[in-house]
């Protein structure tokens, strides 16, 4: 996400190396004005835009995302398959026919022991994992490297030595392989922002070293010593890490157009999140809430009149790579992959503490999932939610298939993100109420019987820059 366009005060608390996902971004500007979440709609919504909004129920919404966070959701566990089967007989509910599908992925197993201490360096540095980060024991001296780009290693000595690595600009696994490119005997990541770095490499790779994060008050007290020219020795043990094959699951229900309507369009609209969760993570709002969205909107749309098929899919192994969307949509025959015509992407839209709504497309570029939202935001809150460039989500599987697709995300990221506090306390039920009506009401407009075309006309939100909203999602 998974898994990021804003103003600068925002901007700054973003970036993959920051504190989201990762994303190339358009030039600066002046801060743009961000649609604030509502409880009812202007007066001005059209019928259409009533028939939604009055059946959407934030309530619901939250009561399915209570009942996916009370323990992880990590793709290949038992606690997934039971969240899958929680979230069959929701859209079994609403009078779907939900089918599970199964495909196979390399599962990371966590280290049991994770140790770092470091010579020269006065206190104990409490060192966390980066998920795929294999297994050493190893001593060496420490060099800082900068963010790890491929520039700032050829001009360090890092062969045989630990690299100290600053979070930012590049994913995770960017910087562990360019350091290892250099002979780095492993890397030391620490943090940009304060508290706890949790991180993935994002998939197995023989070619990784041993690597772990800190703190950021950690990565600079050693920085500190290294400028003062201390020579800092660093022993590092990471123990018990272990790649294998699971099974993960996505789960589909699809609403087909209204039967007996001769002017059925056969185009196909996508509205998906995920459901699986990091490890010790809870995942209220990673990604419960988009896949709580995606329940409700199937609910509301089940009855109204379409002349389009609408399929509402939560895709498992999204935290893994993508994998579950990945799967899905190459595995879609090509006459489905020409007829589907938008993916509205959910992924993070319920944090209290989360910055506000935002619009992002694998290339930066409005698309028509960016059309449509925009529309109907403007029509319920007055202004069009800004749109940017922003990848590390399921969108960017549907985009690579040449589908218009798009992720709805608030940012700058919560502080909990990717931790265990990622808890249902921190959902804002009037956020999730805003994403549930711009995107149902969205939807439903061009999927309505003889719906016209969206007005590429009309005034467009500012295309805000985000930095790496989920950073290291990492692979996201």
């Amino acid at each position: 996400m998974k898994k990021q366009f804003l103003s600068v005060t925002l901007i700054a608390a973003l970036t993959l190396g920051t504190a989201g996902a990762t994303t190339a971004l358009a030039a600066p500007h002046s801060s743009p004005v961000l649609s604030a979440p509502h409880s009812s709609p202007v007066l001005s919504a059209p019928s259409t835009d009533k028939q939604v909004i009055k059946r959407i129920d934030a309530d619901k919404i939250y009561k399915n995302i209570e009942y996916l966070s009370q323990t992880p959701r990590v793709a290949g566990t038992d606690s997934e398959y039971k969240a899958v089967q929680f979230i069959k007989k929701q859209f079994q509910s609403y009078g779907y026919k939900a089918d599970i599908e199964e495909f196979n992925f390399l599962s990371y197993t966590d280290p049991n022991l994770v140790e770092l201490s470091v010579a020269g360096f006065d206190g104990e540095i409490q060192a966390n994992h980066l998920t795929y980060s294999v297994n050493g024991d190893l001593s060496g001296e420490v060099v800082y490297a900068g963010l790890g780009t491929k520039e700032e290693l050829e001009e360090t000595d890092v062969a045989g030595k630990i690299a100290l690595i600053q979070r930012g600009s590049l994913t995770f696994a960017e910087k562990v392989l360019n350091a290892a490119e250099k002979g780095a005997a492993g890397v030391i990541l620490f943090n940009n922002a304060d508290g706890e770095l949790n991180g993935t490499l994002g998939e197995d790779n023989d070619k990784y070293i041993p690597s772990v994060t800190i703190t950021k008050k950690d990565g600079e007290a050693l920085l500190e010593k290294l400028n003062a020219e201390v020579k800092l020795t660093a022993s590092l043990k990471i123990e018990g890490a272990y790649s294998g094959e699971k099974t993960s699951y996505n789960v589909v229900a699809t609403k087909k157009a209204t039967k007996n309507n001769k002017a059925t369009k056969n185009d196909i609209i996508y509205i998906t999140g995920h459901h699986d969760s990091v490890a010790g993570a809870p995942g209220a709002n990673d990604d419960a809430s988009g896949t709580s969205v995606t329940l409700e909107l199937a609910r509301v749309l089940k009855n109204l009149p379409t002349d389009t098929e609408i399929r509402f899919v939560t895709f498992g192994a999204e935290e893994n790579g993508l994998l579950g969307s990945k799967h899905y949509v190459s595995n879609l025959p090509d006459d489905d992959i020409k007829r589907t015509i938008a993916n509205f992407n959910l992924d993070m839209v319920g944090s209290k503490d989360a910055g506000d709504l935002v619009i992002l497309t694998n290339d930066g570029e409005m698309n028509l999932v960016t059309e449509l939202a925009q529309a109907s935001s403007t029509r319920l809150n007055g202004e069009p939610t800004p749109y940017g460039q922003g990848g590390r989500s399921d969108h960017v599987s549907f985009s690579e298939a040449g589908i218009p697709a798009a992720l709805f995300i608030h940012s700058p990221s919560e502080p909990w993100y990717h931790t265990p506090d990622d808890t249902i306390d921190k959902i804002s039920k009037e956020k999730l109420q805003d994403v549930a009506e711009i995107v149902g009401t969205a939807v439903y407009d061009q999927a309505k019987i003889e719906a016209k075309k969206p007005d590429l006309n009309h005034k467009k939100g500012k295309k805000v820059k985000v930095p790496h909203l989920f950073d290291e999602k990492e692979f996201k």
